[in-house]
């Protein structure tokens, strides 16, 4: 006749050695973590970084043999030059300008950027790098559609058409794998991106865009110019 056994709760090994364990279904999985191989920043970092630092400084004293630097007359309060542009790293946001109110390019978009930037890192958000669609396809779907059918319509009101169309080759980009059943090579790829991957890679075109404008297809009065048009 088999001997009954009768769970309980006990410290003491020696009384009861029959025990039970439960697991429940959100207790997390033990991770074993794998020693990985350690260099020392010293010299094996600070080697490459110097490597790197020459060669930088080689390419620039190439280019500066062969190649003038673009500038221009001194300062002179009497000839404003036409147009005048701010430098390169500032000429996405004088493009802004362009198109939008001064209160909305000017103080706005900034502050939201800077805000976020201070406000993001205390939300308590864990970002998963799977890609876009694995999970949730239908509601994701509906949540990106709604957010990028918003921002365009903006972008239409008021005839933003730099960051209009990097905005829906993005946006078709985002949506080939979704609708697509080929999952190989760069469609594969696509799927795999997270939606940071999407939002950052967005924000990076978009600058490009703009920065490219400003610098090369804006001449007097900040008019639309070929870059091969000359203008005396």
């Amino acid at each position: 006749m088999a001997k009954e056994f009768e769970t309980e709760r006990s410290s003491d090994a020696k009384k009861v050695p029959k025990r039970i364990e439960f697991v429940k279904e959100r207790t997390a999985a033990r991770v074993t973590q794998d020693e990985t191989e350690m260099v020392m920043t010293v010299p094996n970092l600070v080697v490459r970084e110097i490597i790197a630092f020459m060669i930088l400084v080689i390419v620039l004293s190439l280019l500066s043999l062969f190649f003038n630097a673009p500038l221009e007359w001194e300062a002179n309060p009497q000839h404003t030059p036409n147009p005048a542009k701010a430098p390169w790293y500032f000429l996405g946001l004088q493009e802004l300008l362009h198109y939008f109110p001064p209160v909305v390019a000017g103080v706005l978009l900034p502050t939201l950027v800077v805000l976020a930037l201070i406000m993001i890192p205390y939300f308590n958000i864990n970002l998963k790098q799977e890609g876009m669609w694995k999970q949730h396809r239908p509601q994701t779907l509906v949540i990106a559609l709604v957010s990028i059918g918003v921002m365009c319509v903006v972008l239409l009101l008021f005839k933003v058409y730099a960051m209009l169309v990097p905005t829906l080759i993005m946006t078709m980009l985002m949506l080939i794998p979704y609708f697509s059943r080929n999952e190989k090579g760069f469609i594969r790829w696509l799927g795999t991106r997270p939606v940071q991957w999407w939002v950052m890679t967005w924000f990076v075109v978009i600058v490009v865009v703009l920065t490219a404008i400003g610098t090369l297809f804006r001449g007097p009065e900040w008019s639309w110019t070929w870059p091969w048009e000359h203008i005396y």
